[in-house]
């Protein structure tokens, strides 16, 4: 127990130091995460770290996939569901039956087990290309795709790849039953998820705790993954279900409370699981040099590259045509959503990078067959894996920004950042209005006194005030007034710190105010940052 706990705290110093790392050489973290992990998995003497598949599918993936799809917007995803669904469903089943037959013909594989490493390698990772758009500044549409893709893809690639363990194990498979069976999951699992999430937000308004809606937050993810799951599902539909019908309704249900605090909480919970989930799979990189003696180098390195190159051009294969054929087919669909530059389709085909996802299904393949016989090719498969995995995530990774600048998408994604910020000064300056329009109306049917309604108009005047009027000529302005207002509350704070040791206040009253502090210089590093406000 102890060595387990000296290992977690180890592993933890390496997440934050990656951290400060990453920041500093403008790195994507999860990059220089897993070359950590091969790093320390390569030190003598440091224990052996293996990743239980278990611990991915059932505990790191649900809260993953559930905060994602709150994250998400149901209104971009269902704008975008073409182009999603033919990257999480059609890209997946392409890729798949590519590598099935490069692995066939080039690598000497049945069948069955070429569909088994398809299965295993074409769906690209949730995390990582989100990270790194993000950073990048990109357009929200690709954006939005990119991470509709991340939340589904997983449910194709694992049905297939049970489908794919079945046919190795027994030699039989109907592709009718495999095709209904499918579609069946596909349904069912979302009407369930959907469920989840409608009894989820319920029993939190039932409960207006702040601590125990959290805790069915928590609960949320694993309750709508587990049951599928165990009923030979995959989940993840489920899931993403769940946390887009909470995205969708959880505004109006989830207290103010219960969502300043779960924030954070959520917050912190995916970074620790991101950062060691890519710290993880690094790790297993001295598990399968030891499992992979069997192979000479020359023949893992080969199908390693073959695979990789494979799951690269197959991607592009298919995104752009799945992208300008439809529209050239349908004149509606073009009239109503124009083809885009090929710059955004080509991003998105080079974005591919697998993840823990991939390694975690590879890991668990079973040793042996229903016959008794070893299962064929186990140990190249996961040696395959984890090189795709490096390839595509170190390798397009540290590329994917230079990418970016070649095709002058992040110049795109400046300039709908700055209209998305005039909207949302237009938003704010039309809720205002409607506001002071029912405060003059409450005042008048309530015949309030002259202090209170002067204290309510107050109010409003200051929320009012803090919009810039002009985008260009007060966004300089506005950034030197968030920070004096952060200079102000600092030092009303430390005023309040002065009165609790000269023992003028308790630590109650002071708990109190400073609690009101940090709402305030929540607000103002809110419309201070790039994501949340208008600087």
């Amino acid at each position: 127990m102890t060595a387990i706990f000296q290992t977690v705290l180890l592993m933890t110093a390496v997440l934050a130091a990656v951290a400060v790392a990453a920041k500093r050489l403008h790195v994507a973290p999860s990059i220089l995460l897993v070359v950590a992990g091969v790093g320390m998995a390569l030190v003598p003497g440091l224990p052996n770290i293996q990743l239980a598949p278990e611990l991915v599918l059932l505990v790191i993936l649900p809260p993953l996939i559930y905060s994602a799809g709150v994250a998400m917007s149901w209104r971009e995803f269902r704008f975008n569901l073409r182009p999603i669904a033919l990257l999480a469903f059609g890209c997946v089943v392409f890729t798949t039956c590519a590598v099935a037959t490069a692995a066939h013909y080039l690598l000497g594989f049945d069948w069955p087990v070429g569909f088994l490493l398809g299965a295993i390698v074409s769906p690209p990772d949730t995390v990582a290309p989100l990270a790194i758009a993000r950073r990048l500044g990109l357009p929200r549409r690709l954006v939005v795709v990119l991470e509709g893709e991340g939340l589904a893809n997983d449910a194709t690639a694992l049905i297939l790849y049970r489908f794919a363990v079945v046919a190795v194990s027994t030699g039989a498979f109907s592709l009718g039953e495999a095709a209904g069976t499918f579609g069946l999951i596909v349904i069912g699992e979302v009407i369930y998820g959907i469920g989840v999430g409608w009894l989820s937000l319920r029993l939190r308004k039932w409960a207006r705790e702040p601590r125990v809606e959290i805790t069915l937050s928590l609960m949320t993810p694993y309750l709508a993954y587990w049951v599928p799951e165990h009923l030979h599902g995959s989940g993840v539909l489920a899931t993403v279900a769940c946390g887009l019908y909470v995205s969708w309704n959880g505004p109006r249900l989830i207290a103010p409370a219960t969502r300043l605090q779960g924030i954070f909480f959520w917050d912190l919970i995916v970074y620790l699981i991101e950062g060691f989930v890519f710290l993880l799979t690094g790790l297993q990189a001295r598990t399968l040099i030891e499992q992979t003696h069997a192979f000479s180098l020359r023949e893992l390195l080969i199908a390693t590259a073959w695979t990789t190159l494979i799951v690269i051009v197959a991607r592009f294969v298919w995104v752009f045509p799945a992208t300008y054929v439809p529209r050239w087919l349908s004149p509606r669909l073009r009239k109503r959503d124009p083809a885009p530059p090929w710059q955004g389709p080509f991003l998105l085909s080079f974005t591919g990078i697998r993840g823990v996802v991939s390694l975690a299904a590879a890991l668990a393949i079973p040793y042996v067959m229903a016959n008794g016989q070893p299962f064929p090719h186990r140990d190249m498969i996961l040696f395959v894996t984890f090189g795709v995995i490096i390839v595509t995530l170190v390798g397009q990774g540290l590329l994917v920004p230079s990418v970016v600048r070649w095709l002058g998408l992040s110049v795109l994604g400046k300039k709908e950042h700055a209209d998305e910020i005039k909207r949302e000064l237009h938003a704010r300056q039309a809720a205002l209005d409607e506001v002071t329009r029912r405060l003059e109306k409450a005042i008048a049917d309530h015949e309030l006194p002259s202090v209170v309604a002067d204290h309510l108009r107050t109010r409003n005047q200051i929320r009012l005030q803090v919009l810039p009027r002009n985008l260009t000529e007060d966004i300089d302005l506005m950034r030197r007034t968030a920070a004096l207002k952060k200079e102000l509350i600092d030092a009303e704070r430390d005023f309040i710190y002065q009165l609790l040791r000269d023992g003028k206040i308790t630590d109650e009253a002071r708990r109190r105010i400073e609690y009101e502090l940090d709402l305030e210089e929540a607000g103002v590093a809110n419309r201070g940052s790039d994501g949340g406000g208008w600087m």
